[in-house]
């Protein structure tokens, strides 16, 4: 019988033992065992400890499981399993490189990884043999079932290992790896071919040396391609590419009644030196360089002077800027033209991405760390198409980016900070804002408008974000595995091997520094890398851009992931169009506007949309590029061309942005706060402004068809349009609505509507259809006592015109 208020000896046992099984309790345990032993012992028999001997076969089962270890079991994980868990990486934190690493098991904790003389209830046996996830081992062909079978009977023997799998202590540091010469062997990571444009057959289609490329692999898969578009569908395409603006009808009836041969080629000259292709084109390289205006995460305090490099990317497009220039400035500007208020302005190319303003003091170094990564990582998706950035925790996993690469090119950014200075800007880049009184050290003084602006740079006061320690610090480290906790030495600046061919590696691009400097210039040298085509990253830098060009003009690049180059990217369609284009560019000074108008003056760009069920059989994704594909027009062009037929377009370019969704101004001008996005340019798939975006998806879902229903701003824009109509001659002078005339004026309205929306004039079946829909809304408001009914029924007319396929696609 226990004694009175005491828990059962047996209950008290288990409780015990329960309790040594737990790390946190064993000193816990230890005492109630101690205290209750009396109690145990009183109420059950003593039990005595027996000694378990091993069984007789031990000795021979090690004998046997070393030989199968030597001979078969090795050889096995060293070419399948050691690459990933204890060689280059240690996946899952599972090392079984040595016994006790194999015993000792990984993080996941569902079973006992090895269990050893039980193979089948091992989860390596379960893994390799496919019965749980992940198979193993990983991305390759599972095991064959012999050596399955000697890897499950050598676990049935003990698992037993005669040494190591890798002596580590031999092994090179990982903070030291060199890759082999045949790392360089990809064709995007080569030096740009030679090319010739091939020799075709149908030499009367050819307008320029692209056509003699794409036309050689039609002719290869017998598709022949499209003739010409015509000329009002030219110059609408030509219009939307390069300024995101449809022509006006004069500039349409202008451009078609020209008898001039070369009347194309100077279109496009002509669209290439408006104001408006640099606000066109900036916004496809602000969604590469991720640019904002906040702070972004939970408090997205604003950056009230960073919309200057918005700015500065619009005035280099128009300009011509060379591009290499375009990047080096925006890594380095601040070095290399630091009296040229455009070249500060581009700095901010390596602020504008995301950062924490709420940092405690043990996040202080994990978060600079990560703001670094930030700049590194969008320079190598933005400006060489490669995934930098995955090698920041263990070498990429597939291209030749090993880990210590990724942090000397980090080493870079060692003490680069934002910083908020005043500039004194060109006039028309400088907001409107009263001259500041500067007084002179002789008393004198004189009047200058200085503006502040976000840069980047060293040797400045930094931004704070309420940061409880440093902004930066004055080294960078190597950090096994990412963790700032687990530092390796210090990092010193480096770029990528396989895009190196010089002897002296980085020294090459790295510049003396003056003791008087007050930057590092190591920004200097990324940037001599990065645009150095004979011995540097110069040849892929030249390749991606050319391939951005071609992916807006049209439609899917020749490598079809613009930000990924490497393995995991889509192999170029064309790789010798690709080169071919990449080397003129260079050729041409690295200005971008003749390789524009190479591309939209080829027969290429030029063809009808025209489909064929023959050839789309062949090739059904046109990927061989035999017509034009249809295009939808991103939601700036479509919010820009609402209020450019509305009459309503604001013209004014630079300055500071508005978040007001109402503003009249271009899209590129809205301030792109990271938690507060405008809601049509969502609808219509603007990315978010969180890492670099090489490419835009396009959705058609119904919210896009609602808002042109409903948005306040359509309906002002078609109100507009209504007026613009009704005023434009077709009643006459007086301003009455278009149906005084009688149906005749308003079907000159249809029409004049039509022309100025979708380009054309409308069929007769359509011109029937506008004026019944138009008679029959003024019909509606006039029974519910609305006043204007004419005006507003005209209103529904332009608001429909808007809801067109053809206004919100190119063609």
């Amino acid at each position: 019988m226990p004694k009175p208020n005491c828990m059962p000896p047996s209950l008290i046992k288990r409780i015990a033992r329960e309790l040594a099984q737990r790390s946190a309790f064993l000193a816990i345990a230890g005492l109630i065992w101690s205290a209750t032993s009396d109690l145990l012992n009183a109420a059950e028999p003593r039990e005595v400890a027996a000694v378990t001997p091993f069984p007789s076969d031990h000795a021979a089962k090690m004998r046997e499981g070393l030989d199968l270890f030597r001979q078969q079991v090795r050889p096995v994980l060293l070419k399948s399993c050691v690459n990933c868990h204890g060689g280059k990486d240690t996946e899952s934190e599972f090392d079984l490189t040595t016994r006790e690493g194999l015993l000792k098991g990984g993080a996941e904790g569902k079973d006992k990884t090895v269990i050893a003389g039980d193979a089948k209830r091992s989860r390596l046996y379960k893994l390799i043999t496919h019965v749980d996830e992940p198979k193993m081992p990983e991305e390759a062909a599972k095991l064959s079932d012999v050596e399955i079978g000697h890897i499950a009977r050598w676990i049935d023997l003990g698992a037993p290992y005669d040494k190591p799998l890798l002596d580590k202590t031999a092994a090179v540091p990982w903070t030291k790896t060199v890759l082999p010469p045949e790392a360089k062997k990809f064709w995007s990571l080569e030096p740009l071919r030679e090319t010739t444009p091939p020799t075709v057959k149908r030499k009367a289609w050819v307008r320029t040396p692209i056509d003699n490329f794409v036309l050689a692999k039609l002719e290869a898969k017998g598709i022949a391609p499209n003739e010409a578009a015509s000329r009002r569908v030219l110059i609408r395409r030509a219009s939307y590419d390069l300024l995101g603006l449809p022509p006006s009808p004069e500039e349409v009836e202008t451009f078609v009644k020209d008898a001039d041969p070369a009347a194309y080629e100077k279109l496009i000259d002509r669209l290439l030196e408006s104001p408006h292709y640099g606000e066109r084109w900036a916004r496809h390289w602000l969604d590469v360089a991720r640019f904002a205006e906040s702070h972004g995460f939970e408090h997205d305090y604003d950056r009230k002077h960073a919309y200057h490099f918005r700015d500065f990317v619009i005035r280099a497009l128009n300009d011509d800027m060379p591009y290499n220039q375009f990047l080096r400035w925006q890594l380095a500007g601040d070095e290399l033209a630091p009296s040229d208020p455009l070249a500060m302005m581009a700095t901010g190319f390596l602020g504008a991405g995301v950062f924490p303003t709420q940092i405690t003091a043990n996040e202080v170094e994990r978060t600079r760390y990560d703001a670094m990564d930030d700049m590194a990582s969008t320079t190598g998706s933005a400006m060489l198409g490669m995934s930098i950035g995955c090698a920041r925790c263990h070498d990429h996993k597939f291209d030749p980016i090993p880990q210590a690469d990724y942090y000397r090119i980090l080493a870079t950014f060692t003490t680069a900070v934002r910083s908020e200075i005043d500039l004194e800007l060109p006039a028309d880049l400088a907001p409107a804002s009263p001259a500041v009184e500067i007084k002179a050290k002789k008393g004198k003084s004189t009047k200058t408008n200085k503006t502040k602006v976000m840069v980047v740079s060293e040797g400045l006061k930094p931004m704070r974000h309420h940061t409880q320690g440093a902004d930066f610090f004055e080294q960078t480290y190597f950090l096994n595995r990412g963790d700032s906790n687990q530092k390796e030495g210090e990092a010193e600046q480096g770029f990528m091997q396989v895009l190196m061919r010089t002897p002296d590696r980085e020294k090459h691009w790295q510049v003396p520094r003056p003791k008087e400097a007050r930057t590092s210039l190591r920004r200097t040298a990324l940037a001599n890398w990065i645009t150095d085509n004979k011995d540097g990253a110069g040849h892929l830098a030249a390749r991606v851009i050319v391939n951005r060009l071609w992916q807006h003009h049209f439609g899917r690049g020749i490598v079809a992931t613009p930000n990924d180059f490497g393995k995991q990217g889509d192999p170029p369609t064309h790789p010798e169009l690709l080169d071919y284009l990449a080397a003129r560019l260079i050729a041409d000074g690295w200005r971008l506007k003749p390789l524009h108008k190479l591309m939209m003056t080829s027969a290429v760009y030029m063809q009808s949309s025209q489909a064929d069920a023959a050839r789309a059989a062949v090739d059904p994704e046109n990927v061989l590029l035999w017509r034009r594909s249809a295009a939808r027009l991103d939601g700036e062009a479509i919010r820009d061309s609402l209020l450019q037929v509305s009459g309503l377009l604001d013209g004014r370019m630079y300055g500071p942005g508005t978040l007001d969704e109402n503003s009249t101004r271009r899209s590129i001008y809205f301030t792109v706060k990271r938690s507060q996005l405008t809601p049509m340019m969502q609808t219509f798939d603007a990315p978010e402004a969180l890492v670099s975006q090489g490419a835009r998806t396009t959705t058609t879902v119904a919210p896009q068809a609602l808002l042109l229903m409903n948005a306040p701003l359509v309906r002002r824009a078609a109100e507009s349009f209504a007026g613009k109509l009704a005023n434009a001659g077709v009643p006459g002078a007086s301003g009455a609505p278009p149906q005084t005339g009688g149906s005749h004026n308003l079907a000159e309205a249809v029409r004049e509507g039509f022309q100025v929306v979708a380009g054309r004039t409308p069929t007769d079946s359509e011109r029937d259809a506008c004026l019944a829909f138009i008679e029959s809304q003024q019909k509606s408001y006039q029974a519910a006592g609305q006043k204007d009914a004419d005006k507003r029924a005209l209103a529904d007319f332009c608001q429909t015109l808007f809801a067109l396929n053809e206004f919100v696609y190119v063609e």
